[in-house]
C-alpha cells in the first residue's frame, strides 16, 4: 500500500503542480515522522505474526493507520473547504464529491487491514487513527489560516 498510495500522490502533485498539494504531502510526512517518534516513546510491541516472529519495530500507534487517516481527513476538508485547483475538473461532483468517496473507505480498508495481517493490534489502530484524525485538521487550520497567502505566490512563480 505504501508504493501505491505514494506513487499516486506524486503523480498527483506532478499532474497539479500545487503548492497546496505539496503542502499537504508534507503534513503527510511530517505525520508519520512524528508518528514513528512516539511510536519510540510508547515502545510497546506488535503482535505476535502468523511465523511466530515479531517485527523489529513497534506497534502503537500505526503509523499506516495514522498516515491514511491523515489522508482521507484532509482530503475531505479541502473538498469541503478549498477553491477547486486550475487543473482539476470544475465539476463539484469529481472535484469535490468523488474523492472523499474513494479515500474513505480505502482508508478503513488499509487501517483495518494491518489487524487483518497480524501487523497491530485493535488499540494500536484506533490510536494511529486517532493520531490522523488530530494531525490533519491541524495542518489544514494552518494552512487556511495564512500559509496559504505564502503558497499562492510561489505557485505564482511556478509556470503551469
Amino acid at each position: 500500500t505504501n508504493a501505491i498510495v505514494t506513487t499516486l500522490t506524486a503523480a498527483f502533485l506532478a499532474y497539479t503542480r500545487s503548492v497546496g498539494v505539496a503542502y499537504f504531502v508534507a503534513g503527510a510526512v511530517l505525520c508519520s515522522i512524528t508518528v514513528k517518534i512516539l511510536k519510540r516513546c510508547v515502545r510497546q510491541p506488535r503482535p505476535v505474526i502468523v511465523d511466530g516472529r515479531r517485527k523489529k519495530t513497534y506497534g502503537m500507534p500505526s503509523t499506516h493507520s495514522a498516515v491514511i487517516t491523515f489522508f482521507a481527513a484532509y482530503i475531505t476538508l479541502a473538498c469541503m473547504r478549498l477553491p477547486i485547483h486550475p487543473s482539476l475538473p470544475a465539476s463539484p461532483a469529481l472535484s469535490r464529491a468523488l474523492p472523499p468517496l474513494v479515500v474513505i473507505p480505502l482508508a478503513s480498508t488499509i487501517a483495518v487491514s494491518r489487524i487483518w495481517l497480524g501487523h497491530h493490534t485493535w488499540p494500536q489502530v484506533v490510536a494511529g487513527c486517532a493520531y490522523g484524525l488530530l494531525c490533519a485538521p491541524v495542518w489544514f487550520w494552518l494552512w487556511t489560516s495564512g500559509w496559504n497567502e505564502y503558497g499562492r505566490v510561489v505557485e505564482a512563480m511556478v509556470p503551469l
